[in-house]
């Protein structure tokens, strides 16, 4: 079943699919991810899968997206009668706490949905420059996330990789490195090996946690357009049968999929809303 989140923005009440339908078209549909990457790589996965979708809906080319004032930067302007993408974006406040006996008002952060972003088919002006993709660098991935590579030391040869606390190994002849390096990383930043270590193998079973941290190995691997998307789709959609990621679930995996990608680049200042 298709379901949304219904959102004021301003007045302007728009339907937007929810997260985990979102991911679930990712998964059933090969390149969605890539195309999104290619796109919007400036922001965050979530809201790049979202820009997408709306693109898609209303015929419009995907491409560099802004706000109005950021492609008046550009020495662009908005054509007349577009209608601006809807994104997630966080809103920042300060309110009492009832169970507090404090005066100290406590910090919040509350994610709305607004209309304020176009692409670059909906402007037009002055010609813009191709955009670069930043490099991916796995060495500066997972020292930014304070993740260990550590020699791989078991025996099972079936056990492509596992995670322990912070630290991660890779079978040295695993028949996907990138995706197996993404998978175990995963499951460090889900927050999975708090609660013990993981091997994957086989015969490892198709737990909720499995089905999240191979989701954001199919997400980190067609963005970066490395082998092994086809492996997690195809795994991901046996496990869903027609069914959809839990809402819960498919907020985590795109967190944590913008952490790991974001960790591996070089970081530079830009206009994007950071939701999901």
């Amino acid at each position: 079943m298709r379901t949304y989140h219904k959102n004021n923005t301003n007045g302007h009440t728009s339907s937007v699919p929810s997260w985990a339908q979102i991911l679930t078209d990712a998964v059933n549909t090969p390149g969605r991810m890539l195309e999104a990457y290619t796109a919007f790589h400036d922001y965050s996965i979530g809201n790049q899968l979202l820009a997408l979708t709306q693109c898609y809906q209303r015929g419009i080319q995907p491409g560099a997206i802004k706000t109005f004032p950021g492609w008046q930067a550009m020495s662009r302007n908005v054509k007349r009668g577009e209608r601006a993408l809807v994104l997630c974006m966080p809103i920042t406040g300060k309110r009492r706490s009832e169970r507090d006996n404090t005066d100290e008002p406590q910090t919040y952060t509350a994610f709305v949905y607004k209309p304020r972003w176009f692409v670059l088919s909906q402007t037009e002006g002055e010609a813009m420059p191709t955009p670069q993709i930043p490099e991916f660098d796995t060495t500066r991935a997972l020292a930014a996330l304070d993740i260990e590579s550590i020699p791989f030391d078991l025996l099972d040869g079936n056990c492509q990789g596992y995670a322990r606390r912070r630290q991660v190994a890779v079978n040295p002849v695993a028949q996907l490195p990138h995706k197996t390096l993404f998978h175990e990383v995963a499951h460090v930043v889900l927050g999975h090996t708090a609660e013990g270590d993981f091997t994957d193998n086989e015969r490892t079973p198709r737990s909720l946690r499995e089905v999240e941290a191979e989701s954001v190995a199919l997400l980190c691997c067609e963005s970066l357009q490395l082998e092994g998307a086809d492996y997690c789709r195809g795994y991901l959609q046996h496990w869903l049968q027609g069914d959809i990621i839990p809402e819960g679930s498919a907020q985590k995996i795109f967190r944590a999929t913008n952490e790991i990608l974001r960790a591996g680049r070089e970081q530079v200042a830009t206009e994007q809303p950071e939701a999901n």
